[in-house]
């Protein structure tokens, strides 16, 4: 699990009236739309800034760059294990309005079974980190909580992006200064301190062919169902009960 996946809207107060239908959605205030990603401790790995505020997060994420490297092949090689089964895609927690894709797990609505309750719990809790992200952002950086005064779009994103930058920063700064283990044990001697990556993976890929079997695999709805069926099982086996209902 790489993160946790969502949009905030920030409102645009001096929108120019003629793009106000554009960012408005219904009789609501203009909104420009930030796609981000964050991890457990409010590291923001991903941000897209720009849609319109009338787009929804479905809209936001086909325009989104997010899946970018792992379509050109770029992105590293991800092997993962859950439940005893191999899995090759790295996936993101999302809420309910997001498809059923292999890279996204989202909640079980109106869970019945306690194994399904127990992986809700679990799942929520978990993807509450992006939400905390966009909160402590806003408190930290006054100009981003409040409506935006300025009239060009560039300078807004120019903003956001500074904001994100420094909010890493210091989230790094505090991230090093708490650290409860011996990073020592983690790091590599002098002469390997440098991340090695299988040329055969970072090569982009020019084929079409190999760019839309990987936007395939991304969408992959029935490696979705039996990743999350499994995840559902490694969270029963780790956090549930002793004894196993069926």
């Amino acid at each position: 699990m790489i993160g946790s996946i969502d949009c905030m809207h920030w409102e645009w107060k001096n929108c120019p009236t003629a793009w106000k239908g554009q960012y408005s959605r219904g009789s609501g205030k203009p909104t420009i739309v930030l796609e981000a990603v964050a991890s457990y401790d409010l590291w923001i790995w991903h941000t897209f800034f720009g849609p319109s505020g009338t787009l929804n997060d479905i809209i936001v994420l086909d325009r989104s760059p997010v899946f970018d490297d792992i379509i050109k092949g770029q992105a590293p090689q991800v092997t993962y294990s859950v439940n005893g089964r191999e899995y090759h895609m790295a996936y993101y927690l999302t809420d309910g309005i997001y498809p059923r894709w292999a890279t996204f797990i989202q909640s079980i609505p109106l869970p019945q079974h306690p194994k399904a309750v127990l992986f809700a719990q679990h799942q929520e809790a978990a993807r509450k980190d992006v939400e905390r992200a966009f909160g402590v952002l806003q408190a930290r950086f006054a100009i981003v909580k409040n409506p935006a005064m300025f009239w060009d779009k560039v300078k807004i994103g120019k903003i956001m992006r500074a904001c994100i930058l420094i909010h890493n920063m210091i989230v790094e700064n505090e991230r090093d200064g708490n650290t409860q283990f011996n990073v020592s044990e983690f790091q590599q001697g002098e002469d390997n301190g440098s991340a090695q990556v299988d040329l055969d993976i970072s090569q982009m890929h020019t084929n079409i062919a190999n760019m839309m079997d990987a936007r395939t695999r991304i969408r992959d709805g029935p490696m979705h169902h039996q990743l999350k069926a499994d995840l559902v099982e490694y969270i029963w086996r780790k956090f549930g009960p002793d004894e196993d209902i069926d």
